[in-house]
């Protein structure tokens, strides 16, 4: 071979030679990408009833992105963050709306409020294979494929904390009732309950159902209060549990409650009902308390609320966007790097990912295919307390028991 065509041999391998893996990876553009800035979706009850736990959600979300565009570039260093919001008042026709209008102009929906409304939207989610993270905390959603729930679901908080109580706080031989919305939300936690009971031996005095409509809670009270009832897990949100206290109150009804975690708010502290709460309220759920620097997850998500989100309140349901946002980005990480933003290409990415870990505000999670994925089995104890962020103290903190394993083997 000569001097010549040796060179032109290497200039041409030179030319054929594949791009570098940075160049091969930079995603085209799709729905909600236009090359330079990723758009993300949210579903939140910001008017009504659930709007107290709906903007404190948003809340969680913006100061997350913001931390991200602002610090460090958006996703992947280069692509910033857009959010899109929308208003679904916790109902499942405007949830199937919100979806709708926005399902071409975002890469995913990043939080979607709610266990009833993420499944009036899910056959939709399914064919259009979008990404959606799941905010509802039914176990049944870390079966799906296109959803990123994150947090121990309500059936893993409920067999937790009935098996605390009924082991080792006073509550063995004591009637444990149950006061169950009628619907998904309600049905998860109700699932929890059953199990526990059949578990630990122990048999329901009475199962009392209500609508998320209902106003006036006096049947139910009278139902619960005839069964005899010492313990009652409740499945409601905050307003409609004020009203529930105001019913007990008037026919001197004080079991312990056991609310699943969206029944409290911190902005019950500063209701009249608040010292009947403090004696008889316990809330089910997970994490630390609001403000717990010992758990680095929690010391970087105060020290971001003050910075960029400094109005916001300490809610439990801050950090559940928040904690929806940092999977979200992980997801999208993943997929900028194999070069592809499509709804096909973040299923892919996020299938790829074995794990995540939230830095003990949420116990870790393990993902990949959805026959694989596997939630937190770790959950918190609460009680109420002003004197406390958001009202609540930790009785124990990220724990589990055999309850939540059992479950999750029974209902692989």
């Amino acid at each position: 071979m000569t001097a010549r065509t040796g060179a032109l041999a290497a200039l041409l391998a030179a030319v054929l030679a594949p791009l570098p893996a940075a160049a091969q990876a930079e995603p085209k553009p799709v729905d909600g990408f236009d090359g330079k800035t990723i758009r993300l979706g949210l579903i939140q009850p910001l008017t009504g009833p659930a709007a107290v736990l709906g903007q404190p959600v948003v809340a969680g979300v913006r100061t997350w992105f913001d931390y991200l565009n602002k610090e460090k570039g958006g996703i992947a260093g280069k692509y910033k963050v857009e959010l899109v919001a929308e208003d679904h008042q916790n109902q499942q026709a405007p949830t199937v709306q919100a979806y709708n209008k926005i399902k071409t102009s975002v890469v995913m929906i990043a939080q979607l409020f709610g266990t009833h409304t993420t499944l009036a939207v899910l056959p939709q989610v399914n064919e259009d294979k979008m990404l959606v993270g799941a905010g509802g905390y039914d176990y049944v959603f870390f079966k799906e494929p296109q959803l990123l729930p994150v947090g121990a679901p309500y059936q893993i908080m409920a067999v937790n904390a009935l098996s605390e109580l009924w082991t080792s706080r006073g509550f063995k031989d004591k009637t444990i009732c149950a006061l169950i919305r009628d619907d998904p939300y309600g049905t998860a936690g109700l699932e929890g309950v059953e199990f526990a009971a059949k578990k630990l031996g122990f048999k329901l005095g009475a199962v009392v159902r209500f609508s998320a409509a209902d106003q006036d809670f006096s049947g139910q009270m009278a139902q619960l209060k005839g069964a005899g009832c010492q313990l009652v897990y409740v499945t409601t949100i905050p307003p409609q549990f004020v009203r529930m206290v105001g019913n007990a109150v008037r026919v001197n009804f004080a079991p312990l409650w056991l609310g699943q975690f969206p029944t409290w708010s911190g902005v019950l502290v500063d209701n009249p009902a608040y010292e009947y709460m403090a004696k008889n309220l316990m809330i089910a759920s997970e994490g630390p308390e609001w403000g717990d620097m010992t758990v680095s997850g929690m010391a970087r998500m105060v020290e971001l609320q003050k910075k960029y989100a400094p109005d916001a309140k300490p809610d439990f349901f801050f950090t559940i966007g928040y904690k929806s946002a940092e999977a979200a980005t992980q997801v999208l990480e993943a997929a900028v790097k194999a070069g592809d933003l499509s709804h096909a290409g973040l299923a892919k990415a996020y299938e790829g990912i074995a794990s995540m870990s939230f830095g003990g505000i949420t116990g870790d999670h393990i993902y990949g295919a959805p026959d694989k994925r596997r939630p937190p089995l770790t959950s918190s104890l609460f009680k109420v307390n002003k004197e406390k962020p958001y009202g609540l103290e930790a009785v124990r903190v990220n724990f589990t028991t055999d309850l939540a394993s059992q479950y999750i083997d029974a209902h692989k």
